[in-house]
């Protein structure tokens, strides 16, 4: 499991051994694998004296709509054709425990739990027969939404583009069969989201190669793949948390903006 952390105001890599409550540290890009390959040192710390930060910093966070068959049926609209595609801006992105914060400019806040992609080098034009080869795995994401603002303005920048709004964690599986795993969103323990992946309508090798069609993913991008029926609305002093099986449990809170 790849996690990224601060310790002594430096952000790395590093490999989290659970079982031990450890960080094997890792020197090197983990994208340049081709160039300058990462150096897993030897190095051990312990996990409770660095923090944990989002396991990506990506360019951008490209999102799909609709691509659970519930999720479309709660939401009373059709079925896409083809993936429904936005972009979450980067500055939405925050690591584990990290708060929401709940915008004056909304009424109506809403969580979506989600896997996500993340990709390992970049992607341009590529067939889903050859999208595994891009992926360097899988976190779990909050795609947080005002969902008055969707509603009215038409189009989602506003509503999913505030700062904070892409949770992203606790770490990366970099091996991981995705095809038919569980995903669980709880809001103050109670579930709230209870599904599994073989639920999607377009599979992530065809998302990627939708994706790399319309743009060029950049080592370290990531797609969020959707989420499943049981959205709902979050609450200033709310918990939530994603769990997703083989990765973990992503957890954080809701704060009101100041």
């Amino acid at each position: 499991m790849i996690i990224r952390y601060e310790r002594n105001g430096k952000v790395k890599h590093g490999w989290m051994v659970e079982e031990d409550h450890k960080v094997r540290v890792i020197e090197g890009d983990i994208y340049k694998i081709h160039t300058a390959k990462p150096i897993m040192t030897g190095l051990e710390l312990p996990l409770d004296e660095v923090t944990l930060k989002a396991p990506s910093d990506p360019s951008k966070v490209v999102c799909i709509g609709l691509n659970y068959r519930d999720h479309a049926a709660e939401m009373g609209i059709d079925l896409p054709k083809e993936p429904l595609m936005f972009l979450k801006p980067s500055t939405t992105v925050i690591g584990p425990c990290e708060p929401i914060v709940y915008p004056k400019l909304t009424q109506n806040l809403h969580y979506e739990g989600e896997l996500a992609v993340v990709i390992k080098k970049e992607a341009k034009k590529i067939k889903a027969a050859d999208a595994d080869d891009y992926i360097l795995g899988f976190t779990c994401a909050i795609d947080v939404t005002a969902r008055d603002l969707q509603m009215s303005d038409g189009q989602w920048t506003r509503a999913k583009g505030f700062d904070t709004f892409c949770p992203l964690g606790p770490a990366i599986a970099a091996k991981l069969d995705y095809h038919n795993l569980r995903i669980v969103t709880r809001v103050n323990g109670e579930v709230r989201q209870d599904a599994r992946t073989d639920q999607l309508i377009f599979s992530i090798p065809q998302l990627i190669e939708a994706v790399s069609a319309v743009m060029t993913l950049r080592p370290g991008d990531v797609i969020l793949t959707g989420t499943p029926s049981g959205v709902g609305e979050l609450v200033p002093g709310d918990e939530i948390s994603v769990t997703i099986e083989g990765i973990g449990t992503l957890t954080t809170h809701v704060v009101a903006e100041e």
